[in-house]
């Protein structure tokens, strides 16, 4: 059994944020010790860590809950979250898209801004009329 802190070193999750997973219903069927405090076994830290995955992947607290509900009714429910991660992966997927395009046109300033200093090309601004 693993303690609060022992879970938080486990799973890189600050404390404030697993008790708030805890209040909110988020780590189901939490068990406590003879002090009434939460501890946590090894399947506990597997679903913590899922949680931490979530959460990455954009999940918000609410569709968390919404996956969880199923989680927890079974094998029955596979297509539904099939179509909650595929979802998910998808905008995940727009976002990386997004971020390459981002990238691109920083590496394409960084070089025009190469060339103006090293005199390969004259200085262009959209914002400032430059004086030749």
């Amino acid at each position: 059994m693993y303690t609060m802190m022992q879970v938080c070193q486990e799973t890189s999750m600050t404390y404030q944020t697993l008790k708030y997973y805890c209040n909110e219903g988020l780590v189901p069927n939490v068990k406590r010790d003879k002090n009434n405090r939460r501890i946590f076994d090894e399947r506990d830290i597997k679903w913590i860590k899922d949680l931490t995955c979530l959460k990455k992947c954009g999940m918000s607290i609410q569709e968390m809950k919404i996956y969880l509900d199923l989680c927890l009714q079974g094998e029955s429910t596979i297509p539904a979250r099939q179509e909650i991660l595929f979802r998910k992966r998808e905008a995940l997927l727009a976002s990386i898209t997004e971020l390459n395009e981002c990238i691109s046109f920083i590496d394409w300033k960084q070089s025009f801004y190469d060339d103006v200093l090293s005199g390969k090309r004259p200085y262009i601004s959209n914002l400032i009329h430059v004086k030749k």
